[in-house]
């Protein structure tokens, strides 16, 4: 298969599907699906674990790892419902992680190549010719009934959007934005750092992979 860039990184809002479509273009254009692999991987080579990690991702609930810093001192810490235990030593600094992050990814940019989802990849791989770039985004009350249709409430028959699902949502656009925002100075939501910007709330999924996969082979 000729595919003429190695490496397509997704930016995808909370609800727009890019838990879908990123594997499914993966395996259209025979790259590997790079997402949770990277926390994993970072967490070992900083030797922290994956829960320590996974609070520095810009997709976690609750925000980026600065809301560490002034916690260093307690046992454990609740991020978005999740318990982190913070081990008798000092917490990886957040600068250290999203360093060891843009290593990982820049590896696998001059590797194998990859479909990269999420943090911040098309802001890091922005001056590379060989990457697509990718958003997938919609209106947050069309992205809000399709989260609520795929994770429902108790009790909840009509898929109607719960309080959880909306404050996950809020949670996870205000993190996304203030991890790419705070690092890299940059909006997410910037049509410029993407060469195809797609509506996941008006597309289906399978559509919006065919639209990558397209413009993967024709870069």
């Amino acid at each position: 298969m000729n595919v003429n860039v190695r490496v397509v990184t997704i930016s995808a809002t909370f609800g727009a599907g890019g838990g879908t479509v990123g594997p499914a273009v993966a395996e259209r254009l025979g790259l590997p699906f790079v997402d949770r692999a990277i926390p994993e991987t970072v967490a070992g080579e900083i030797g922290c674990t994956l829960e320590e990690a996974l609070a520095h991702d810009g997709r976690a609930e609750r925000g980026i790892g600065r809301i560490l810093a002034g916690a260093a001192r307690l046992p454990n810490v609740a991020l978005g419902g999740m318990e982190v235990y913070l081990p008798d030593r000092a917490v990886v600094p957040p600068e250290e992680f999203v360093a060891r992050t843009e290593q990982l990814i820049t590896r696998t940019a001059d590797g194998e190549g990859g479909v990269l989802l999420g943090r911040a990849a098309a802001v890091v791989l922005a001056d590379r010719a060989d990457v697509l770039h990718v958003r997938l985004d919609g209106p947050r009350e069309r992205r809000l009934a399709l989260a609520a249709a795929e994770t429902p409430g108790p009790g909840d028959r009509s898929g109607t959007p719960g309080r959880d699902v909306e404050r996950m949502l809020d949670d996870n656009d205000r993190a996304r934005t203030a991890y790419v925002k705070h690092f890299y100075g940059a909006d997410p939501a910037d049509p410029r750092l993407y060469h195809l910007v797609i509506d996941t709330t008006r597309l289906p999924a399978p559509a919006a992979a065919d639209l990558v996969v397209t413009a993967a082979r024709a870069c």
